[in-house]
């Protein structure tokens, strides 16, 4: 009998696993685990021959787990993921770290007959891998494995996606021009805007009462979800930090920067380490060059970057620096960002 513990976030997900695996004469799923350290403790417990592991999960992503777990305590892993395409970046790492499969889960509903064909495989056949040193895998009666050279990884490309957006003069105008045409599904907003402190609160809930998504001044340890616009508040720096696959702020102070706090740059230079490839960055109008270094760090980490034409600009600084130094993707007229938003950030879903 092949035990399995199934390590998933979704509720829905494990109980579904659970179903069509122990239908199965020769599998057992014997606990399951929403979080890896929970997965941690069942793995003590319950000594399963085969883990499926999804990527995404809250206080520690998959493959940060999947390291660790290979390098202490290796088992072998089927990666059951949306993030998990074949050839995609996150499978081919996975690969590397040692899981045996990735089989990447159905869009947007779970069909029964796909895991029935693919996940009981996989599942199979990772019950009689070995791992050899370099955590290459091969089809024959298991061995131990002293867990040495495990490269690190972390988890680049997510279905968790940001938008982060930076403007000064003219950006109030700027921003109630784009913010109420973006739909309520949108992925989660931050924005610095150059304003005094006793501003920021009014105007985020001005904005909110002509939006379809909600807005709001930003708080220290505000989670940033899909629908919401968080706004940073005036003398304070606004930063995004990563916690398992989930991004939220850090509301600071320090020094200015650019002569700003909040400051552009950095809350770009930010997002660009936590997110990278999931993030796409927007520079409006407004004086000076604050942003355009930190929009270049987001491209150069794999986002989609968009600036303001000179054109609709109430002041063509910042964009036109952003767009000096390589840091634009593409420059647009303001009518047009919106839309652009909603088309780039579906791109990445995808």
């Amino acid at each position: 009998m092949i035990k399995v513990l199934v390590v998933d976030d979704s509720a829905f997900v494990r109980k579904l696993l659970k179903k069509e695996l122990n239908k199965q004469k020769d599998i057992e799923v014997v606990g399951t685990a929403l979080n890896p350290y929970i997965a941690r403790e069942q793995i003590a417990k319950l000594k399963p021959d085969v883990i499926t592991l999804d990527l995404e999960m809250p206080r520690m992503d998959g493959l940060s787990f999947l390291s660790k777990l290979m390098k202490h305590h290796p088992i072998p892993v089927v990666v059951v993921s949306s993030l998990t395409p074949k050839n995609s970046e996150n499978a081919l790492t996975a690969l590397r770290l040692g899981a045996v499969d990735v089989i990447c889960k159905p869009g947007s509903a779970y069909s029964t007959q796909n895991i029935s064909r693919e996940i009981i495989q996989a599942v199979r056949a990772a019950s009689v891998a070995s791992f050899d040193n370099n955590f290459s895998v091969s089809k024959t009666k298991p061995k131990a494995t002293g867990g040495q050279n495990v490269p690190k990884a972390r988890l680049k490309k997510t279905t968790k996606k940001i938008i982060a957006v930076g403007a000064s003069t003219g950006g109030t105008k700027a921003l109630e021009a784009v913010l109420p045409h973006l739909p309520a599904n949108l992925p989660g907003m931050v924005i610095v805007q150059h304003m005094p402190p006793v501003f920021t609160k009014s105007f985020a809930e001005r904005l909110n009462s002509v939006c379809t998504v909600d807005v709001k001044e930003a708080e220290d340890g505000d989670w940033v979800r899909p629908g919401q616009v968080l706004i940073a508040p005036g003398n304070y720096h606004m930063l995004i930090r990563k916690k398992g696959a989930k991004y939220y702020t850090q509301i600071k102070q320090g020094p200015p920067v650019h002569h700003h706090r909040p400051s552009v740059d950095v809350l770009f230079n930010s997002v660009a380490e936590a997110a990278g490839i999931n993030a796409t960055g927007v520079i409006l109008t407004g004086m000076g060059s604050d942003g355009a270094k930190g929009l270049l760090a987001m491209k150069e980490e794999g986002a989609h970057t968009i600036g303001q034409d000179e054109k609709s600009s109430v002041v063509y600084g910042m964009p036109k620096v952003a767009h000096e130094v390589g840091a634009v993707s593409e420059t647009l007229p303001l009518s047009e960002i919106s839309d652009a938003i909603v088309s780039r950030t579906k791109e990445k879903a995808v």
